[in-house]
């Protein structure tokens, strides 16, 4: 199952900006995240504005109803307005917002539905996800490298951890993509209950500018935002 879930990816595409000679290289991070959950293109949707509002959280069309939780309630929960202020960027605001489902096969045809939130600001963009793989936090310690780290999140084992962006050149006139090493995602995957008993939630936090994500803003987003997700659990 973990292998599948390896396998799994969701990703978003900054809009590239217009210079005065056009359209040139539009530069972003992909962000590959420990290998177990998704894999993150940083960037937002939309522009900042003369008068900016936070985003509001937005599904696409075809996003399916997962349980216990769905991809907009983890936005709901990610969304909220001292996320800034979590993050150690009070002025900011959230650019873009979205809640979706993601839907995957097996081989034997049984389909699971993956719920996931992301938000978006001008520094840091932040990523919640829910998986029910019945692999153990502290197992899945060991597929995440020597430098991964025990935490634990309001009573629930957690492990932190960090992986290599590939930054993406797209050459918009000549039609190619390039590759080439990007910054750093820090990651928390902490536990659905208590006593690890399988199934997991992570928060990813990654930054616009490459610069590496402070760890203190991850926890404090993780030890706020888990507790308002509905199906966690108290310690």
């Amino acid at each position: 199952m973990a292998d599948q879930q390896i396998a799994d990816a969701a990703e978003s595409v900054k809009q590239p900006e217009k210079g005065p000679s056009g359209w040139g290289q539009a530069v972003a991070a992909l962000v590959v995240v420990g290998g177990l959950a998704a894999l993150l293109l940083s960037g937002t949707f939309q522009q900042k504005s003369s008068d900016p509002e936070p985003a509001e959280c937005h599904t696409s069309d075809d996003a399916r109803p997962s349980k216990p939780v769905s991809g907009v309630q983890l936005c709901t929960a990610l969304n909220r307005a001292d996320l800034p202020t979590l993050l150690g960027t009070p002025t900011e605001y959230a650019m873009n917002a979205s809640g979706n489902e993601s839907m995957g096969t097996w081989a034997d045809g049984t389909k699971t539905v993956t719920p996931e939130a992301e938000v978006q600001l001008s520094t840091y963009s932040v990523k919640l996800s829910t998986s029910d793989d019945d692999i153990p936090v502290a197992e899945m310690a060991g597929f995440l490298g020597s430098s991964a780290q025990n935490r634990t999140i309001g009573g629930h084992p957690a492990v932190l951890y960090s992986d290599r962006t590939i930054a993406l050149n797209f050459n918009l006139g000549g039609g190619k993509i390039d590759t080439g090493p990007g910054g750093i995602a820090r990651s928390l995957l902490v536990a659905k209950d208590t006593k690890d008993g399988g199934g997991f939630y992570e928060v990813s936090i990654w930054r616009q500018d490459d610069v590496v994500p402070d760890d203190l803003a991850l926890l404090r987003v993780a030890d706020t935002v888990l507790p308002t997700v509905p199906d966690w659990t108290v310690g």
